[in-house]
């Protein structure tokens, strides 16, 4: 498979972007695609072999489905690492 590597800009300051990326109020607040969209539930436990379940469904309740994995490595505001269940890895630095 190859790796596929995404760069974005963020401003805002690292300690917000990792409470965003982490605490699951958040993760409720913005991990979808688009408005039609939403995440009714997020379950983060979040630590290195920690799961996580992400909920997503579309709002008219025509699909949805679970984005669950397992946390690899985190260092605090520098990197974390983590599996998804079908066995991709992803990095977030």
């Amino acid at each position: 498979m190859e790796n596929i590597k995404i760069e974005i800009t963020i401003l805002a300051s690292m300690d917000l972007v990792w409470e965003c990326f982490t605490d699951r109020d958040h993760i409720e607040e913005w991990y979808f695609a688009s408005e039609d969209w939403h995440c009714p539930n997020a379950e983060n436990n979040f630590e290195i072999g920690g799961k996580f379940n992400y909920r997503m469904e579309a709002k008219d309740e025509s699909f949805g489905f679970n984005f669950s994995g397992v946390f690899d490595e985190i260092i605090p505001n520098k990197l974390i690492k983590y599996h998804l269940d079908d066995g991709r890895k992803v990095a977030v630095n």
